[in-house]
């Protein structure tokens, strides 16, 4: 683990590398840690060193997301959160001009640099030597060694960095990034894993299913009816595992057919309450099987496609042959109240939902139809009972509109012949 002595150990072995080749190049020189000096001796004479000032730190762009996720899903250290930062030197170089000290201190170091850019095991162990506040750092165990590279400044950004320091005058120097070193935090030491029991690799041909056109088995014109067969026809609508998503809860069913291009889903497999009339909307849903065990897992998802859902005016019980329907006229209320139709539909029809009813008479049907809009319902629910204001007595033919979706009228032969044809039901008789 990198301690927060990383950076101080980092500098200090650079120190040292830096001594190394100063003395090779110019005897009784020194490596100083200070800011650069404002001392430099009378007519550039002073006494011959290098000074190694470490004045930026950055984090590293390649390392500063490798430690996540740092904890497993119930709290445990997987790793030690760790900071990759990049060091930022300047080495300053002083002593006689006239015998060119500096610049003979700043090839030295130069090619010392260029020749063994990465701080060596040695180095560290040098300095961790010559500093005892050093003696608990670990870089010399860090995966990834430290490298110095120049950085080259342009002449605008030296008078900017050379401005930061108040009142020093410009003195030869060279600037060095050292990448990278890491400061691990002192979190609890992770737990070793179990072992991998096995792997699973899988190859699959990302095809996204798409949806064309919705429509009702019995035909392309036939209406879509909540006890009907949907018939969703595309591209690509069989997966591995295929699930039609449909419903008020986004749920997933299982279809009874299924191929690359056709998909039918049986609406009366949906369990009650979960369709709405009106505008729906419907999706093919892959889902892959992963793991070990094998379990379903999140594939690919078609377009959503629009269809509109008819209402449908229950019958009195759930005979085929049932000819009367769930219509009936209630009481009003109360005193100058109107009286009331109720009517049950399939499906539920929401709380929210828009619902109007609509009554033509029989003996008339060329008579404009009574229309009643129902209020907000406090629940969902399959009986509606609406106000119906100035209703009157007759025989008349019972339309539901639940979101704009209309309820369907049933047709019988008009005097026995089978080509001409007429609404016939569901009808309420009003006294």
């Amino acid at each position: 683990m990198n301690s927060h002595l990383a950076i101080a150990t980092a500098t200090a072995a650079l120190r040292e590398v830096v001594y190394a080749a100063i003395t090779s190049a110019v005897s009784g020189s020194d490596v100083s840690f200070a800011r650069p000096a404002t001392d430099t001796g009378e007519n550039g004479d002073a006494a011959p060193r290098a000074n190694l000032f470490l004045y930026g730190v950055t984090p590293n762009p390649a390392w500063r997301n490798d430690d996540l996720p740092t904890r497993g899903p119930g709290g445990g250290v997987l790793r030690r959160p760790r900071a990759a930062l990049d060091l930022h030197y300047l080495i300053s170089f002083y002593g006689k001009d006239a015998d060119l000290e500096p610049q003979r201190m700043l090839g030295s170091v130069v090619r010392a640099l260029h020749s063994r850019p990465a701080l060596t095991r040695q180095d560290i162990a040098a300095a961790i030597a010559a500093h005892d506040f050093l003696k608990d750092s670990e870089l010399a165990e860090q995966a990834e060694s430290v490298r110095f590279t120049p950085v080259s400044l342009t002449l605008e950004e030296l008078s900017k960095l050379w401005s930061v320091l108040f009142q020093t005058p410009y003195a030869l120097t060279v600037a060095y990034q050292g990448t990278v070193v890491f400061i691990e935090a002192e979190a609890d030491a992770p737990k070793p894993a179990l072992p991998v029991r096995g792997r699973n690799v899988y190859v699959v041909e990302l095809l996204r299913p798409d949806i064309a056109e919705v429509a009702e088995a019995a035909g392309p014109a036939a209406p879509i009816l909540p006890d009907g067969v949907l018939v969703l026809r595309g591209r690509g609508l069989a997966g591995e595992i295929t699930r039609v998503r449909l419903g008020t809860e986004g749920d997933e069913w299982e279809p009874a057919l299924v191929s690359t291009r056709e998909v039918r889903l049986a609406l009366g497999s949906v369990p009650p309450g979960r369709l709405r009339a009106g505008v729906q909307g419907v999706q093919v849903i892959h889902r892959r099987a992963m793991g070990t065990p094998a379990a379903p897992h999140r594939g690919e998802e078609s377009n959503v496609a629009p269809f509109v859902l008819r209402p449908v005016v229950r019958k009195k019980n759930d005979d085929p042959s049932e000819t009367d329907y769930a219509v009936r006229v209630l009481p009003p209320l109360g005193a100058g109240k109107p009286r009331r139709v109720e009517v049950k539909v399939h499906p539920v029809v929401g709380k929210r939902q828009r619902v109007e009813l609509l009554l033509t008479d029989v003996s008339d049907p060329a008579r404009p139809a009574f229309l009643y809009p129902d209020r907000e319902r406090g629940t969902d629910t399959d009986t509606l009972e609406l106000d119906a204001p100035g209703l009157t007595a007759g025989r008349f033919l019972v339309r539901v509109r639940v979101d704009g979706a209309e309820s369907l009228l049933e047709t019988d032969p008009s005097g026995g012949d089978p080509n001409d044809l007429v609404y016939a039901r569901p009808f309420v008789q009003v006294p």
